[in-house]
């Protein structure tokens, strides 16, 4: 699949995720989930991509979300985003992933991205809530969130990034 495709879905889930979901989400939860479904994406592309697709990916849709969402600290999730997906990318890049090896990870990657998100909130007194406090009212329901994404969209991601790594190796041996 081609990155124009790839791009465009994530454009469809980025409006997914800010237009649709808050409908989507119960009343007494609309303040508590935050859902990150690009992040999802940023790190399957990270598994079953390459690091250098995960960073392009994660720092150009970390900064849409920044400007779009965000406006208390312009590049937080630029950064955070890219950094994570490119980190993930090297950890595990000549290991083939599982669907539970998958799904572990995208679950640590998640609870890393929201932590940091809140420490670097924290440092700059945007919140002055304690982590526990964050953990189980934002985090941890999120988390759920971003999981069961994973799983339903799991196959259609992984043949997506396998079946562009293969057009790409067929194109270098040409």
């Amino acid at each position: 699949m081609s990155m124009n495709r790839i791009v465009s879905i994530m454009l469809l889930l980025f409006v997914l995720e800010g237009a649709l979901m808050p409908w989507i989400i119960p009343d007494g939860f609309g303040d508590r989930i935050i859902p990150h479904f690009i992040f999802v994406i940023v790190i399957y592309s990270a598994l079953y991509g390459n690091r250098h697709l995960a960073l392009m990916l994660g720092a150009g849709f970390g900064l849409l979300q920044d400007v779009v969402y965000y406006g208390h600290l312009l590049g937080l999730h630029f950064f955070t985003m890219g950094l994570i997906g490119y980190f993930t990318g090297v950890l595990l890049e000549r290991k083939r992933a599982t669907v539970m090896m998958a799904i572990t990870i995208i679950g640590f990657a998640c609870l890393l991205y929201d932590t940091s998100l809140f420490y670097i909130y924290k440092v700059f007194r945007i919140t002055d809530s304690s982590y526990a406090w964050a953990l189980l009212h934002y985090i941890l329901p999120s988390l759920f969130l971003q999981l069961a994404f994973a799983l339903a969209c799991y196959i259609p991601v992984r043949r997506m990034f396998e079946s562009r790594g293969k057009t790409a190796m067929d194109g270098d041996e040409e």
